[in-house]
């Protein structure tokens, strides 16, 4: 098969049209494919070999002229392609833009989504651990667009519990959320997830040797 071009997915998305009741006709404009049933509003459909910035800019302008815009791209192959895909799509319901995929070998045209205003559901439980996170963070310690360890608020607290320890030697851990005000200092020490903490008796705790080093940093 030769290289793909945005003409071999006309065909098949003009018989699908056609076959919904449609009056199909290509290149009307700068719509790739214009298609009208009655008088109802018309359906513009944008090809393209693969889903691009430019394709979606296309399809948003073509909303100008009706709200039935659809994208048409080859369906894909193999697992990643489908990740890949589904996101678009997520994507293009945001946009209000439907999706169609041809599949090439036999022209089956499949509808993802149809172009219909997006309400995104809010989800509570995201929204609360973000602001609890926000709330929690002791300042701004971390530079917008890291791709890598980022200082939490959990980390920061750790890092109090952590001076507090190297000040005063082992404590308890009722003793330390009283003075680092850190609510779960005790189940914090005893989880431990950054290797910091060493259980010297029953509810007292001192500092590991990686412990010792990270208050010594975050004293400074």
């Amino acid at each position: 098969m030769g290289k793909l071009r945005e003409t071999d997915l006309y065909p098949p998305v003009k018989d699908w049209l056609e076959a919904r009741g449609f009056d199909v006709k290509a290149e009307v404009g700068a719509a790739d494919v214009m298609a009208r049933r009655d008088d109802e509003d018309p359906v513009i459909v944008e090809l393209k070999t693969g889903f691009s910035l430019t394709l979606l800019q296309q399809a948003v302008a073509r909303q100008s002229v009706t709200d039935w815009v659809y994208v048409a791209v080859p369906r894909w192959s193999g697992r990643t392609g489908w990740r890949t895909f589904k996101g678009n799509i997520g994507l293009c319901k945001r946009l209000g833009v439907g999706v169609l995929s041809v599949r090439l070998e036999d022209g089956h045209v499949q509808a993802h989504c149809d172009p219909v205003e997006f309400r995104p559901r809010k989800s509570r439980p995201r929204k609360g651990a973000l602001l609890k996170e926000f709330d929690r963070r002791d300042g701004d310690p971390n530079l917008g667009g890291t791709r890598g360890a980022v200082t939490t608020a959990y980390k920061q607290e750790m890092l109090r519990c952590a001076v507090f320890l190297l000040e005063n030697g082992p404590c308890k851990g009722a003793e330390v959320a009283k003075a680092t005000e850190v609510e779960q200092a005790t189940r914090m020490m005893r989880v431990d997830h950054l290797g910091w903490f060493q259980k010297v008796s029953t509810g007292v705790y001192g500092l590991s040797d990686a412990g010792r080093m990270a208050a010594g940093q975050g004293e400074a």
